[in-house]
């Protein structure tokens, strides 16, 4: 079973940045694919980005294009999402997540993923 530890939330400035971290840990641990989605206060759970195995391969959400980077560290299965230039309507708890055995980028819906962390707060003030 693998579990996923979210980090590096907290309250920025419109037009900051801020770096989430995804720590995995538990056995079997593989450098499965793995994903980053948000919800904001009474709205749905949103893709944000993905990345593949290697992180030679990612996609992003049309929100995130040019403002956040995912990438990943194998030696320490841990997976970033680095956020720059931030807006209020970033504002959301922020979650990793993964698909059991898969490698590759898929689906961007959070009901094909199958384990997930616990969230991190992330609020932008204007």
């Amino acid at each position: 079973q693998v579990q996923l530890v979210e980090s590096g939330g907290g309250l920025v400035q419109s037009g900051g940045s801020l770096r989430l971290t995804c720590a995995a840990s538990g056995r079997s641990l593989r450098p499965f694919a793995m994903a980053w989605f948000r919800q904001a206060p009474g709205k749905e759970r949103e893709f944000v980005a993905q990345i593949n195995w290697s992180g030679s391969d990612t996609d992003y959400a049309d929100f995130a294009k040019g403002r956040f980077t995912i990438s990943r560290d194998n030696n320490k299965y841990t997976v970033y999402l680095q956020m720059d230039s931030v807006k209020p309507e970033d504002t959301a708890v922020y979650s990793c997540a993964t698909r059991s055995r898969a490698y590759t980028l898929g689906s961007t819906s959070p009901t094909s993923y199958d384990t997930w962390g616990q969230g991190t707060q992330v609020i932008v003030s204007s």
